[in-house]
């Protein structure tokens, strides 16, 4: 057999091999019995809670859209999972058997984006809807140009298509497999999700470490969704998870912005932080912002606490918030050490916040990275707090005007509320707020403090 005709055969055998041991791995685990590729379990619209009337209208056209046009499409993830636990999506997804360029032809107001997972965003107005074609296993596709691993798993481009079935079973957690038929409205469920959205439990599909190493983000989001649900981690499922940590710094820090925003600006900040902390994985995200957290005599713990705690309440309240001002709280420790050694060489103290923020923004940013328009944002947040104590002369009415300060004005009241400073410089700025001109120049004014004037003394006529 000349070379060409061996290489040939080793593939033509490497795939049945390879899709038979992938198989056998998904079959071994605790949950195969409940997962299978053909024969899902239908579940009636007289035995689900998910109605049309609580789907967004644009999710619905995409759907009909899609239908209409020949395809077949579904409603899929987390949009599902929320809506049976009484939580209403922020956003919907859409799968189909449609490949991009397809679902493109069918919507004018759509585009094709990323490369590692290609997927089209259809527009109406300010919302979008995620449409993804049908995933296949990967497996089967071990040697197409569509899909390819790292050396250590992890997926670098998934663009493998399938069937609803292939599509079910690579899907990372049981809760986000369930599939919504526009026809029949009926649910579509391939690997036991109702079942374990009823239980309260969190758990992959497949192999735990090798879904873990194909995409470490999924630790992240097997933490999310415990804090953002109240769900328990199966414990197949949270076993690998801090042996496995230190494989967040394989991914892009960009991504890793997004996934840390929706850890801690979706109402549940708190708990994800108590979740990442007992997972290992928040030393990976903030390896700083770690140490000072597992010191004793520091005020942080307090600060990170409360600063969630306040986050959490203003979302519940509908109020805005911005990763600025949570990633000036994480980082605060840091640059308030370093800031200390550089007031000891001798720097004028806004000269050494302003050294020590640049410092500790690069660092960070190694891991996650910060967008520059919020970055900026921190750095001004940090100096404020150096310029916030001077207010006599003309300086607290020019500071009431910065662009940042009502953000500096609660970074102060919360280091005040965690014990960093004594009480008293937030209640002034307070007050300073609400009261009316000639207060505030007499607010200024008794700050203050002229030495007492030494009565000049007449020198002694001189004896003519």
């Amino acid at each position: 057999m000349n070379n060409y005709s061996t290489t040939n055969f080793v593939q033509w055998l490497k795939r049945p091999l390879a899709a038979a041991y992938s198989l056998l791995q998904l079959f071994t685990s605790k949950k195969a019995s409940a997962i299978s590729a053909h024969s899902p379990t239908i579940i009636p619209r007289d035995q689900h809670s998910i109605s049309r009337k609580n789907l967004s209208r644009p999710a619905l056209n995409v759907l009909y859209g899609l239908h209409e046009a020949g395809y077949e499409a579904y409603l899929v993830g987390g949009c599902l999972r929320d809506l049976l636990t009484g939580i209403q999506p922020k956003d919907y997804d859409i799968v189909t058997n449609a490949h991009p360029e397809q679902v493109k032809n069918v919507f004018r107001r759509s585009r094709i984006i990323g490369r590692r997972f290609r997927l089209v965003h259809v527009y109406f107005g300010r919302e979008i809807i995620e449409v993804a074609t049908f995933r296949s296993s990967t497996a089967e596709h071990e040697d197409t140009d569509n899909l390819s691993h790292s050396k250590s798993g992890r997926i670098l481009r998934d663009n493998a298509y399938g069937t609803i079935e292939n599509d079910a079973i690579r899907r990372d957690f049981t809760i986000n497999a369930l599939y919504y038929n526009i026809n029949g409205f009926t649910l579509h469920d391939f690997t036991s999700s109702m079942q374990d959205i009823e239980a309260g439990i969190i758990r992959l599909i497949g192999d735990p470490e090798t879904r873990y190493r194909e995409d470490p983000v999924r630790m992240l989001r097997a933490a999310r969704f415990a804090a953002k649900l109240g769900f328990t981690i199966e414990p197949s499922t949270l076993a690998p998870i801090k042996p496995l940590a230190h494989l967040m710094q394989q991914i892009p820090p960009a991504r890793l912005f997004e996934e840390t925003n929706k850890l801690f600006l979706s109402g549940h900040g708190v708990k994800s932080l108590t979740a990442l902390r007992e997972y290992d994985l928040f030393k990976t995200l903030f390896p700083a912002a770690n140490k000072h957290l597992l010191n004793d005599q520091s005020s942080f713990p307090a600060l990170l606490e409360h600063a969630l705690a306040n986050t959490d309440d203003r979302i519940q309240d509908g109020r805005p918030v911005t990763p600025a001002f949570l990633f000036a709280v994480i980082m605060w420790p840091e640059v308030l050490r370093r800031q200390k050694d550089k007031l000891k060489a001798g720097l004028p103290a806004v000269v050494a916040v302003t050294q020590a923020a640049s410092e500790t923004i690069s660092e960070q940013v190694q891991t996650i990275a910060i967008p520059r328009r919020f970055s900026n944002m921190v750095r001004e947040i940090w100096e404020l707090q150096e310029r916030l104590p001077r207010r006599q002369g003309q300086r607290a009415f020019r500071l009431l005007t910065h662009p940042r300060f009502r953000a500096a004005y609660d970074f102060l009241l919360l280091r005040e509320q965690a014990g960093e400073i004594p009480v008293g410089l937030g209640d002034w700025w307070t007050t300073f707020q609400t009261a009316q001109e000639n207060e505030r120049k007499a607010m200024v004014a008794a700050l203050r403090n002229p030495r007492p004037r030494q009565r000049r003394r007449k020198p002694k006529a001189k004896p003519s």
